[in-house]
């Protein structure tokens, strides 16, 4: 069946892979975990641009799709379409064509109804919204107005002129959609997990918005154990607990996840405060180090985190450079000082963080489980498409990416783990591994990614009249990024 899915105007890279990502998570394909990559069938209507809120999508059943929009982040409805026109004289007539066995079960006397009126980039005054309402006389509704608590609700959709400050060129000509609201957003989740009424944050709090999407990719729901290796004030994991997954989570710093800021404000508050189902466990583990025990495999549905790659935190590892550098040996910590012992760490690449991640989620993911990732973007002018990590046992199914500045974006990579972890294939993941450190940037090795954002452009090339390239400063430095 063929739906109108209008979404929120924002994050427009994210839309459609959310929308398939549910798809998979309330059974739209017939096989999940055969390794194969589903899409569902996307279509604009007339004279559209790509990036508008409107798209056409064939979903299988109409529960499906309602379970897609209730869920969604970024969908703010899908309707059943009776017609669509260039003018009301072809929507009056698509309309009425539309079959009689589809309309007349929402037009009967015992129900309720409600028509909303909706547009983008413009909105209408009440008298215009009495007129378009009495464009619709020709439907036959038998039922009464309910605009609080309908049985049904129906919606206007005019689409014409509107201004340019969306980014998006003028549409073509003028599209009139009415049609049947099959589910519709929940517009109350984002206001009640905003982060600003949160009881514990830190600087690298995802937001509310980015971790519920991050678990709608990862398939966060009841009966699966999501883990998030950097867990920090454990934001990620409050999105998957509101979707009833069960939560593990690690930080090798253990005042995060032992202490926070006290009793009452720490990563297990952030839980209580929206009566959710606490983490099974939060442990202090270094990524580099895995604590599992040997033989320990697919135990995890999903492994959704935001990896320190030197923007707002840099990567830390056990060890410290004495200990790196073999200058002192291992040490044993006394029992007397257990208890408040902090573990000396050392700088964690970014190239060494992923390796690690792709490994942990190799082995410990079930068949079909997901590994959802940020991982960050440097563009330079006339610079190739970026290449991302890759891993024998995982097949990458999504890629939706967020600019943060004119020179670096992140990139949400999702990926399905299709095969299992052997010997073989962690030897073989070792050498795409090199492959891929050796063809990237230096700063994925130094994990120095703060300092090339921020840092002012120290100098410009300027070719001379002789085609000699001297160097030339500014007057004032230019700062490559300003908010991240």
């Amino acid at each position: 069946m063929l739906y109108l899915c209008v979404f929120f105007h924002r994050l427009l890279d994210y839309r459609k892979s959310e929308v398939e990502a549910l798809a998979e998570l309330f059974g739209a394909f017939t096989d999940p975990n055969n390794g194969e990559n589903h899409f569902l069938h996307w279509k604009l209507p007339d004279d559209f641009h790509p990036d508008c809120p409107f798209h056409f999508v064939n979903i299988p059943s109409e529960d499906i799709a309602r379970n897609i929009a209730h869920r969604s982040i970024l969908v703010k409805g899908i309707y059943e379409i009776w017609g669509e026109g260039s003018s009301y004289e072809q929507l009056e007539e698509a309309v009425n064509a539309y079959p009689d066995e589809r309309k007349s079960p929402y037009l009967t006397s015992g129900s309720t109804f409600k028509v909303n009126i909706d547009s983008f980039g413009k909105t209408f005054s009440t008298e215009e919204q009495k007129k378009l309402l009495d464009r619709l006389a020709f439907i036959p509704f038998k039922g009464k107005v309910n605009l609080r608590n309908p049985d049904h609700e129906f919606w206007f959709i005019e689409i014409d002129n509107y201004d340019s400050n969306n980014g998006l060129p003028p549409i073509v000509g003028k599209r009139i959609f009415f049609g049947r609201e099959i589910g519709a957003a929940d517009r109350k989740l984002l206001p009640t997990y905003q982060l600003k009424s949160r009881v514990y944050i830190g600087p690298t709090a995802m937001d509310a918005e980015m971790a519920f999407l991050m678990a709608n990719q990862g398939l966060a729901a009841p009966g699966k154990l999501v883990y998030d290796p950097f867990v920090g004030t454990g934001s990620i994991l409050v999105a998957a607990a509101h979707f009833g997954a069960m939560t593990m989570g690690a930080d090798i710093d253990i005042r995060v996840v032992r202490d926070g800021r006290g009793p009452d404000r720490n990563v297990w508050s952030n839980f209580k405060q929206y009566g959710l189902q606490e983490p099974i466990s939060l442990l202090r583990a270094d990524n580099n180090l895995p604590p599992w025990r040997v033989g320990l495999k697919e135990v995890f549905d999903a492994i959704i985190c935001d990896p320190p790659y030197g923007v707002r935190a840099a990567g830390r590892k056990s060890g410290g450079r004495k200990l790196l550098k073999g200058v002192v040996g291992p040490y044993t910590v006394p029992e007397d000082k257990r208890a408040g012992h902090i573990p000396s760490t050392a700088a964690y690449s970014l190239v060494e963080c992923v390796h690690d991640l792709l490994d942990l989620a190799a082995r410990m993911l079930v068949m079909g489980g997901r590994l959802v990732y940020f991982y960050p973007v440097l563009r330079e002018e006339n610079s190739p498409d970026p290449t991302f990590p890759e891993h024998p046992c995982f097949k990458l199914v999504a890629v939706s990416e967020q600019i943060i500045s004119y020179r670096y974006s992140r990139v949400l990579l999702t990926m399905v783990k299709v095969a299992t972890y052997t010997e073989e294939v962690a030897e073989a993941a070792r050498i795409m591994h090199l492959d891929f450190k050796a063809n990237h940037l230096k700063w994925l090795e130094e994990g120095n990614l703060h300092s090339v954002i921020f840092a002012p452009a120290m100098a410009n090339l300027k070719q001379e009249e002789n085609g000699d390239e001297k160097f030339y400063k500014e007057s004032k430095p230019k700062y490559r990024g300003k908010y991240v």
